[in-house]
């Protein structure tokens, strides 16, 4: 696989490529000057498994922040710098674990040369960001519009800009909203470059739109081995980011770990609010990340039992009440408002249910 073959970079304290897990990543929303805003978001992201957190560098007031907000967090902090070569070198003047930046966006070679030199002094990374929308003239010209061929050219020549400079700590990410192109781009560029690469859909829009397109374009690069550390864009609270990026990696036997739900599609037979159970469940069993084990809510008393058997713990729904089950086994009978403290009461001690 690529991805076991990409060159090692560390961002404050994790690793990416190199084989290393996937790590996933998630950017604030909120106003990087509001440290107490930032710090809040960051620490709910933190919770739900955001490995690398970015926010962004739009002023000095916002750089100047990364030194309070580093202090009272506990995963990479990376800074996104547009234009302004300024901002990149206060940012990890002010404890930035990476910087993103696009050597073309930030001017001269001067510039450029100015930014680089930090990163060099602080053994900072810098990922080489370049979005479909951002191509260059002449490279519109010679492919005649946005191809992925473009776009893995346009990235490799910012490469090769901070290459000759004498600095080769570097993650590439290549994004298109385009998810085909967004694929055959990192197809084309995983066979160019030893650098990890950073996966993701951009402007994949809403967390409808934006899911399927971002599990259909990440799916499809991350089960060719490339691929060393996602970001699932959605338009939304980024919570829902980090929720995505680990229900993806599970499903391709990327990562182990943390409760699998699944749940019945209903039917005319459901007598429970069944889809909001399904989604109060799946929020609350976010917390039991420790645990490797499937839960199943189904909607009918009737095949729940059946249906729930390849799950290691369940809850059917019937009318005023519903069913625990375990290994397909009816263990108990509650009433319908209990369910959800039954099933996480069960979650609570399922070491010592299973004689752990």
């Amino acid at each position: 696989m690529y991805r076991d073959n990409t060159k090692e970079i560390k961002i404050g304290n994790k690793v990416i490529g190199g084989g290393n897990p996937i790590m996933i990543q998630s950017m604030t929303n909120t106003k990087t000057e509001d440290v107490e805003a930032t710090v809040a978001q960051i620490l709910e992201l933190e919770a739900a498994g955001c490995d690398i957190i970015r926010c962004a560098v739009p002023t000095m007031e916002a750089a100047e922040a990364f030194k309070e907000i580093k202090k009272r967090i506990h995963i990479p902090l990376v800074a996104d710098i547009h234009f302004d070569y300024k901002l990149a070198i206060a940012a990890m003047e002010n404890g930035a674990d990476k910087i993103r930046i696009n050597p073309g966006n930030i001017g001269s070679i001067d510039r450029v040369k100015a930014v680089v030199d930090v990163a060099k002094e602080k053994n900072i990374p810098i990922r080489v960001g370049v979005n479909s929308g951002s191509l260059e003239k002449h490279i519109l010209e010679k492919y005649g519009k946005v191809t992925a061929e473009g776009i893995v050219e346009s990235a490799l020549d910012k490469v090769k800009i901070i290459e000759d400079l004498g600095y080769d700590n570097l993650v590439i990410s290549i994004k298109s909203s385009d998810v085909l192109m967004c694929v055959k781009a990192h197809e084309l560029i995983a066979e160019k470059t030893k650098y990890p690469l950073h996966v993701g859909i951009t402007e994949s829009g809403t967390i409808t739109s934006g899911n399927i397109k971002s599990a259909v374009g990440l799916g499809l690069i991350l089960h060719q081995g490339i691929g060393d550390t996602i970001r699932v864009s959605l338009t939304g609270n980024p919570v829902e980011e980090i929720k995505s990026a680990k229900l993806i990696l599970k499903t391709l036997g990327l990562r182990q770990g943390g409760i699998s739900v699944v749940s019945c599609p209903t039917c005319g037979r459901t007598q429970i609010d069944l889809i909001d159970l399904a989604n109060r469940v799946e929020n609350m069993v976010t917390k039991y990340d420790h645990l490797n084990i499937k839960v199943a809510v189904m909607g009918c008393v009737v095949n729940g039992p059946g249906e729930a058997r390849e799950a290691d713990i369940g809850i059917a729904g019937g009318k005023g009440e519903g069913l625990l089950i375990k290994a397909g086994e009816i263990v108990k009978k509650v009433p319908e408002d209990q369910l959800l403290n039954v099933l996480e009461e069960e979650l609570k001690n399922w070491g010592k249910s299973i004689g752990e």
